[in-house]
């Protein structure tokens, strides 16, 4: 009995002890982040364009979510891609972060650096420049939606399990914004440390859920969806597993009728996670087709 006593002592002195080091290791890593120098490669893309045939090609662009990469240019992304092609869409992938020649991660995102890309794409001499739609799904939802607030050049905007609001950064700190625009950070929500057992649990839902009892800086850090200068289309999961993608395509349908959004909006809310939308991409090309394509400049 004293053997097992003596054990147990020791465990929960290791315990403890192991606790306190995390704590001070999170505290040292949150304090000590540079939120001031912008970080490397600020403000570089990597694209791939996938043109249909023929020539006055809409353009769509897709942006991925928090795991980097240019996701809609792989495998992956193969199905969606042939939908749109077939449709007669051209299609640009846009890798914004976690590659080779762009920024590390998801940290103060220059979306003037995604535009400019963008707007190069669309010289392309088969693509019709005044016909571009934007679509992102989760963070890359957030971005979509605040491209289509910044830039008039976006007939339409597509948000994919998105954000209502800028949320943090992606990387060990979060303590800067996900996005910036001409070298300012925008107004984020912030991470407070109650959302740390949600974090080490995985329950990242539960995290956001947490973030958004902060009404003021959901308020503060919302996107301003009424400047979209085009129809608006949000898909959303009502088990989305992580964050609540439903509750903020709603908000951001309120705030569009609340502030007399003059273009057609929609929200599919999918029963499902995260990703239900894979296998409702036709939802996508509905839209598209109906309410992108009667846009001024689209040619039709």
């Amino acid at each position: 009995m004293k053997l097992v006593l003596h054990v147990f002592k020791w465990l929960l002195v290791a315990i403890i002890a192991l606790f306190i080091l995390l704590f001070a290791y999170a505290n040292y890593t949150v304090y000590s982040f540079d939120t001031e120098t912008l970080p490397e490669k600020y403000g570089e893309v990597e694209v791939k364009l996938f043109l249909s045939e023929g020539s006055n090609q809409p353009l769509v662009v897709g942006l991925g979510g928090a795991d980097g990469g240019n996701g809609w240019a792989g495998p992956h992304g193969e199905k969606q891609r042939k939908l749109l092609q077939n449709n007669g869409y051209a299609f640009l992938s846009i890798a914004y972060f976690g590659t080779e020649n762009t920024p590390k991660s998801l940290d103060r995102i220059a979306i003037e650096g995604v535009h400019k890309a963008v707007i190069e794409a669309a010289q392309n001499p088969r693509i019709n420049e005044n016909c571009i739609s934007v679509m992102g799904v989760s963070r890359g939802g957030e971005l979509a939606l605040l491209l289509g607030s910044y830039y008039q050049e976006y007939k339409s905007v597509i948000g994919i399990v998105p954000g209502s609001s800028v949320f943090a950064a992606v990387n060990d700190a979060m303590t800067t914004p996900g996005f910036s625009h001409n070298k300012k950070s925008l107004p984020f929500v912030p991470v407070p440390w109650s959302v740390t057992p949600d974090l080490l649990t995985g329950n990242l839902r539960g995290a956001f859920e947490k973030m958004m009892q902060n009404t003021e800086a959901m308020e503060a850090a919302a996107i301003k969806v009424e400047n979209i200068s085009g129809p608006v289309l949000l898909i959303s999961g009502t088990e989305d597993e992580q964050w609540p993608s439903m509750e903020m395509s709603e908000i951001i349908i309120n705030r569009l009728k609340a502030n007399d959004f003059p273009f057609p909006s929609q929200h599919i809310s999918l029963v499902g996670g995260h990703n239900e939308h894979h296998d409702n991409f036709d939802k996508v090309i509905t839209f598209l087709n109906t309410q992108f394509l009667s846009q001024q400049g689209c040619g039709l």
